[in-house]
C-alpha cells in the first residue's frame, strides 16, 4: 500500500476536519464481550496516541457510558485540535432503559439505553455526551443504527444535527451503520447538504463487499467521507476455527472456502490476513479512514504493525484471478 502509515493526516471528505488514516473504536474499552479495567484502558488509549491515530469513535450504548467517559478521561488532557472525536445518537442511557444489548460484559447498574431518535432526545443526547466525556465539543456525530426507527431518524434526529453543525457546535453529521442500504436510503432522503460522512461496519472488507454496490459510488460522488469499520470479521480471517471468537459457532460450508482461498493467497505472497484486511478499504476513493478496535495496548500496536506491513506487488492482482475480490473492486496502491 505505498508509504502510506498509520498516522498519516487525510481530510474527512468535505468536513474540514483531518483524520489518521486508521481511527480506533472504542466499543471493546466500553466492556464488549469482556471487562475492561480502567487501567487497561487507560494504557490502550494511551498508546493509540504514542503511535499517531487521531481519529477516535466511541458511542452512548458502548457500555451504557463507560466508553465515553474514559474517551474523555484519556483525550481530555490532549491538545483538543489535534484528533477527531466520532460518538452518536439515538440511544439514550438511562434508569430502566429496556433496549439493552447483552454483548456488554459488565455495564453500570441500575441503567441502560433507550431508542430515541427524536428532535429533543437528540439534543438531550449530545449534552450527555459531552458531560460524560468532559469535553466542550464532539467532531463527528453518526446517527446509530437509524432503522431502528428510519422515518424518525431521517427526519428528527437528521434536522438536530444539522442545526448543531450549522451552528458550528458539531464538525460534522455521519451514521454508524451496520446494512449499506440503510445508509444509502438515508443520504438519497435527508435534507440537502444531508451527511457529511458514513461510518460503514462490516460491509466493505475482504469478505463482503455489499457496500460497494451502490453506498460507495454515491458517497464519491456527493464527496462524503467513509470510515470503515469490521474490517477483521472478528478475526476469522485469522483464526477461523469453529467456536473462536469472531461470532461464528460453525461457519457455513461457503464461507470456510473463501476464508481457506484468502489464506492459502496471503501465505503464498508472505502476507498475514489481517494486513491484507486492514489495508483493503482504503483501495477506494470513498474510504478516508479505517477504524479497528482494540481492548489493550498490544492490540492497537499489532493494528498499526499491520497496516505498515508491506504488500507484494502482485497480490492483489493475484487475489482477483482467482475470484476472491471483483474486477472492479479498487485495490490499494
Amino acid at each position: 500500500m505505498g508509504e502510506t502509515r498509520a498516522d498519516d493526516l487525510v481530510p474527512l471528505g468535505r468536513t474540514g476536519l483531518r483524520v489518521s488514516r486508521l481511527g480506533l473504536g472504542l466499543a471493546s474499552l466500553g466492556g464488549l464481550f469482556a471487562p475492561v479495567s480502567d487501567e487497561v484502558a487507560a494504557a490502550t488509549l494511551d498508546r493509540a496516541w504514542e503511535l499517531g491515530i487521531r481519529l477516535y469513535d466511541t458511542a452512548p450504548v458502548y457500555g451504557y457510558g463507560r466508553s465515553e467517559t474514559r474517551a474523555g478521561a484519556a483525550l481530555g488532557p490532549r491538545p483538543r485540535e489535534e484528533y477527531v472525536l466520532c460518538t452518536k445518537v439515538g440511544r439514550l442511557i438511562e434508569p430502566g432503559g429496556r433496549d439493552t444489548q447483552p454483548i456488554w460484559a459488565d455495564p453500570p447498574p441500575g441503567v441502560g439505553p433507550r431508542l430515541d431518535y427524536s428532535y429533543a432526545g437528540v439534543l438531550r443526547s449530545v449534552e450527555e455526551s459531552l458531560e460524560r466525556l468532559g469535553l466542550d465539543r464532539i467532531d463527528v456525530l453518526h446517527v446509530h443504527d437509524p432503522e431502528q426507527d428510519f422515518p424518525a431518524a431521517v427526519s428528527q434526529a437528521y434536522r438536530a444535527l444539522a442545526e448543531l453543525r450549522a451552528k458550528g457546535v458539531i464538525g460534522a453529521v455521519s451514521l454508524g451503520v451496520n446494512h449499506a442500504r440503510v445508509a444509502t436510503d438515508f443520504l438519497k432522503e435527508a435534507p440537502a447538504p444531508g451527511p457529511d460522512c458514513v461510518l460503514l461496519a462490516g460491509r466493505y472488507n475482504l469478505l463482503d463487499q455489499s457496500g460497494l454496490g451502490e453506498l460507495l459510488p454515491l458517497c464519491a460522488r456527493r464527496g462524503v467521507a467513509v470510515m470503515a469499520a469490521g474490517v477483521y470479521q472478528s478475526g476469522l480471517l485469522a483464526d477461523p476455527r469453529p467456536g473462536a471468537p469472531h461470532g461464528h459457532g460453525t461457519i457455513p460450508a461457503g464461507l470456510a472456502v473463501r476464508v481457506g482461498a484468502w489464506r492459502a493467497v496471503c501465505e503464498r505472497f508472505g502476507v498475514p490476513p489481517l494486513a491484507a484486511a486492514v489495508q483493503f478499504p482504503l483501495g477506494h476513493p470513498a474510504v478516508a479512514a479505517v477504524v479497528v478496535g482494540a481492548r489493550a495496548p498490544e492490540e492497537v500496536a499489532g493494528s498499526v504493525e499491520l497496516f505498515a506491513h508491506p504488500i507484494p506487488e502482485g497480490f492483489w492482482v493475484a487475489v482477483k484471478s482467482v475470484g476472491l475480490l471483483p474486477a472492479s473492486v479498487p485495490i490499494p496502491v
